[in-house]
C-alpha cells in the first residue's frame, strides 16, 4: 500500500503542469537517493542509509518510482510462480557502478543520467505520460466549454525534445522486457543506486530467514521472488538483492520463512532435524494457505488550475498593393530556435557548471515550467539536462517554479526579487532579421515588452531620424529573460536573441 501511494503521488507530481501538487508532494522528490546526494542533503542521505541498515532495501520497493514501475510491469504477466533463482551477475553490476561514478565525476551528464533510476522514471513520466495527461485535460476543457464552464483550460501539447523522448521510449521498452522476463532484473544488474544500497543491505538488522525444520522444498518462495535472490535448495537468501517485498512470506504455505532480527533456535539456518514423512504429511495437512494480501490502493487526487495568461502582441506589416486579401487568418510561420554559443540555464542555476555537475536530468523542472521555456538539451554530453529557449514563451521575472521543484540543487531556490536582478544572459540584435530593416515598417515590440527597460529604439541611420528605428540593447541592464526574443514578429528567426552567460551575476 505504501508503494502504491508513493508511486501514484510522485507520478502525479510529474504529470501536474499547474504546480498545485508541488505544495504538498515536493518532499517525494527530495527523498530520492541520487538527488539527495547531488544536493548534499545530509539529513535525507543519513535517513536512507539508516533505513537500509535496519530494514534492508525497502527504498527500492517502496520509495523508488522506477522500482515500483517494474513491479507494475511484471504484474502484466499473469503466469503464476513465474520466477526462479539466479546467481548474482557481479561482472555486470559493479562495472556499471564504476562507469556511473566515473561519468558523474567527469561531467558526462548524458551517461550519468541514463543510468540514474529516478531520472529514468522522470523521463518516462514527462516525455511519454504527461502529453497524454495534457491531451486528456484538453478533452475535458473542450467538454467544459460546451457546458459554459471554465473549470479546465486548454494547454499546448508539444514535443519538448525528440531525442529525449526516444531515450524515454527505449528505456520503457527495456524495462518492460526485463520486468516481463525476470521481475527486478534492472534493479539488481544495472541500477547503480540499487548496487550501492546492496552493499549496505548485506548488514541490515531485519532479514528474511529460513526455518529448515518447516521447509518442504516446495520452491514457491523462489518462484515468487521477483529479485531472484532466494535459493530454496540451499535455504539461503542473497540479502544484497532482496528488496523486502514480502512475496516469499505470503507464498510460503508452511511458515518456513520469517522476517525479523535473527533466526531463533527453532528457526535456525545452521542446522535442524528433518521431521519424518508421517509427521511432515500431518503438518502439511494442518496448514492452510493464507489469504492473499490486498493488491492495490486507490488514490484520489484533486487538481486545481491556475488562470492562464497570454502575451498578445501585434506588429504592423506593410502589404503590397497587388496582394489580394481573402479575409481569412494569415498563416504564422513557427519560430526556429537560434544557435546559442552559450546555453541558457535558469537564474537559480547560478552557473552553467553548477547545472552540469548537479543536474540528474529528472525532467521535473521541464514538466513544471508554466511558460514553455525549459526543454531538455540536445547537446550530446548533456543531452537530458534542461536548457532554455524562447520560441513558445519567455522566462517571466515573477515565476520561480523551476527553482522550487529541483531536488538536486542544480537550480537553487530563489525569490522573485532575486530573480529579477539575476543576469543569465544578454540580448543581441540581429539586423538582417529585423522587419524594420527588411520591410521598412515600425515595430518596437522588443522595447515595449522588455521588463528590465534594457532596450531603446534608435534610428537605423543616425543622420536620418525619419527612417526606421531599430533596438539598441543595454547589456548591463538586460537580465536575459527572453521577452524581446519571444515577442519579435520576425520569422522564422527572431531579430533579437539572448546569448547565455556561463556564470550568472546580480545586477
Amino acid at each position: 500500500m505504501l508503494a502504491a501511494v508513493t508511486f501514484t503521488c510522485i507520478t502525479l507530481l510529474f504529470l501536474d503542469f499547474t504546480g498545485t501538487l508541488h505544495r504538498w508532494l515536493f518532499w517525494l522528490a527530495d527523498i530520492q537517493f541520487l538527488p539527495a546526494v547531488m544536493a548534499l542533503n545530509v539529513v535525507v542521505i543519513v535517513a536512507l542509509v539508516m533505513l537500509t541498515l535496519v530494514f534492508g532495501r525497502i527504498y527500492c520497493s517502496v520509495i523508488c518510482p522506477l522500482g515500483v514501475l517494474q513491479d507494475l510491469l511484471a504484474r502484466l504477466r499473469r503466469k503464476k510462480n513465474k520466477y526462479s533463482y539466479s546467481p548474482e551477475v557481479r561482472w555486470l553490476r559493479y562495472p556499471v557502478l564504476v562507469v556511473f561514478i566515473v561519468a558523474a565525476l567527469a561531467g558526462v551528464g548524458s551517461l550519468f543520467q541514463l543510468l540514474a533510476p529516478y531520472s529514468s522514471f522522470g523521463r518516462i513520466a514527462t516525455m511519454l505520460l504527461q502529453p497524454l495527461w495534457m491531451l486528456g485535460n484538453n478533452v475535458l476543457a473542450f467538454l467544459a466549454e460546451r457546458a459554459d464552464s471554465y473549470t479546465f483550460y486548454t494547454v499546448d501539447v508539444w514535443v519538448k525534445s525528440m531525442p529525449v523522448m526516444a531515450v524515454a521510449a527505449v528505456t520503457l521498452v527495456v524495462l518492460v522486457v526485463l520486468a516481463w522476463r525476470g521481475g527486478r532484473t534492472y534493479c539488481n544488474t544495472i541500477c547503480p543506486v540499487g548496487t550501492v544500497l546492496s552493499l549496505l543491505a548485506r548488514f541490515s538488522l531485519l532479514k528474511i530467514h529460513f526455518d529448515k525444520n518447516k521447509c518442504r522444498n516446495c520452491s514457491l518462495c523462489s518462484k515468487n521472488c521477483k529479485a531472484a535472490c532466494i535459493d530454496y535448495k540451499t535455504h539461503t537468501v542473497d540479502y544484497s538483492r532482496c528488496v523486502v517485498c514480502g512475496n516469499c512470506l505470503s507464498s510460503c504455505k508452511f511458515g518456513a520463512l520469517n522476517y525479523g532480527l535473527k533466526a531463533s533456535p527453532s528457526h535456525s539456518e545452521e542446522g535442524g532435524v528433518r521431521l519424518p514423512e508421517s509427521a511432515e504429511s500431518t503438518t502439511s495437512s494442518s496448514n492452510q494457505t493464507p489469504p492473499p494480501p490486498s493488491e492495490g490502493l486507490g488514490v484520489a487526487s484533486r487538481r486545481s488550475f491556475l488562470l492562464a495568461t497570454a502575451l498578445a502582441t501585434t506588429a504592423a506589416v506593410a502589404q503590397k498593393k497587388d496582394k489580394v486579401m481573402d479575409g481569412g487568418l494569415a498563416e504564422l510561420e513557427d519560430k526556429v530556435a537560434p544557435t546559442r554559443q552559450t546555453p541558457l540555464v535558469p537564474p537559480g542555476a547560478r552557473s552553467l557548471a553548477n547545472m552540469q555537475q548537479r543536474c540528474t536530468g529528472c525532467q521535473l523542472c521541464v514538466s513544471e515550467c508554466p511558460n514553455n521555456v525549459l526543454r531538455p538539451s540536445t547537446d550530446l554530453l548533456h543531452l537530458m539536462q534542461p536548457t532554455m529557449s524562447y520560441e513558445r514563451g519567455y522566462c517571466r521575472p515573477e515565476c520561480t517554479r523551476c527553482s522550487q521543484v529541483c531536488p538536486a540543487g542544480a537550480i537553487q531556490d530563489i525569490d522573485r526579487d532575486e530573480k529579477s536582478s539575476v543576469q543569465i544572459g544578454h540580448a543581441v540584435f540581429i539586423k538582417k532579421n529585423c522587419v524594420a530593416v527588411t520591410d521598412g515598417v515600425e515595430c518596437g515590440n522588443c522595447a515595449r515588452h522588455c521588463p528590465a527597460g534594457a532596450i531603446e529604439m534608435v534610428p537605423l541611420d543616425a543622420d536620418d531620424e525619419e527612417g526606421p528605428y531599430v533596438p539598441a540593447v543595454n547589456e548591463e541592464a538586460c537580465i536575459g529573460c527572453g521577452a524581446c526574443e519571444y515577442v519579435c514578429p520576425a520569422r522564422p528567426f527572431s531579430a533579437i536573441m539572448v546569448e547565455g552567460h556561463e556564470v550568472h551575476r546580480t545586477i
